[in-house]
């Protein structure tokens, strides 16, 4: 894993629960969070739908659709 990648997952690990939710829902088109060719894209997965419990009904209304 490269220095970049690792700094990519610590930035990840520090991101709340509602910006992660609000990049997921409202990503049109490439970010580099989402590639999964990439160790963090997994990571971004990983803490929004596990860590967080993805999309709870209290932040869908807070990011609207």
């Amino acid at each position: 894993m490269t220095t970049e990648e690792k700094e990519t997952i610590n930035k990840i690990n520090q991101m709340k629960h509602l910006d992660m939710a609000s990049m997921w829902r409202f990503n049109e088109g490439y970010h580099p969070y989402f590639d999964n060719t990439k160790p963090f894209a997994k990571v971004f997965e990983d803490r929004l739908f596990n860590h967080f419990g993805g999309f709870t009904p209290e932040i869908s209304k807070k990011i609207g659709w």
